[in-house]
């Protein structure tokens, strides 16, 4: 037996091996846990690689339900190496997409929003007060309180507001009482913020 030129530690069966169909095919074994992996979910992953077959650094798997690709890091941690999909926002009551199809994604280790979002009733925004407009899935809430400033809308002065994606996943906005005139759409599209 040898190992592979590339120093991957596969190994390689020699012409003068006894032959030992067993023996012999271990370098299959070693070859699969160095490609690929793919797994229905994160929690089949984290219950297929244990003992023998626990994960290393540098090795990588694709997630079918989470349908992103993430990698082994030398702290232990797995990180997402691809964009996961667009997932809908589901809105607290009151609160409706206006425009963009306003969802989060996870890429890499940050969480990106998008798209715009108004009352169900298209009646101005309050301001002065904040008010939640859908809260996260805890896979994506951060390590600690997010603030961004956000487009909002423009009639006879600019109007901005603040959103603040907190650690319980509540996403806030408050639009300070001295900007213009009522608005009635708020922007996600600047906010997007590290899971570390």
């Amino acid at each position: 037996m040898a190992t592979d030129s590339y120093g991957q530690g596969i190994v390689v069966p020699a012409l003068t091996d006894a032959p030992n169909i067993s023996l012999n095919a271990t370098g299959m074994d070693d070859i699969v846990g160095q490609t690929v992996l793919r797994f229905s979910s994160a929690s089949e992953r984290n219950a297929t690689l244990v003992g023998d077959q626990a994960p290393v650094p540098g090795q990588m798997v694709y997630l079918a339900a989470e349908d992103r690709y993430e990698g082994r890091m030398s702290d232990g941690t797995w990180r997402s190496i691809s964009s996961g999909p667009w997932v809908p926002i589901t809105f607290a009551a009151g609160f409706a997409a206006k425009t963009g199809t306003p969802s989060y994604r996870v890429s890499g280790d940050t969480v990106e929003l998008r798209g715009t979002v108004e009352r169900s009733s298209a009646a101005p925004f309050d301001k002065g007060a904040s008010f939640t407009i859908a809260t996260l899935p805890a896979a994506v809430r951060p390590a600690f309180f997010r603030y961004f400033p956000a487009a909002t809308g423009y009639v006879s002065s600019h109007i901005y507001a603040r959103i603040e994606v907190g650690t319980t996943g509540e996403i806030s906005v408050i639009i300070p009482p001295g900007t213009g005139t009522a608005t009635s759409w708020l922007s996600l599209d600047s906010c997007r913020y590290s899971l570390t």
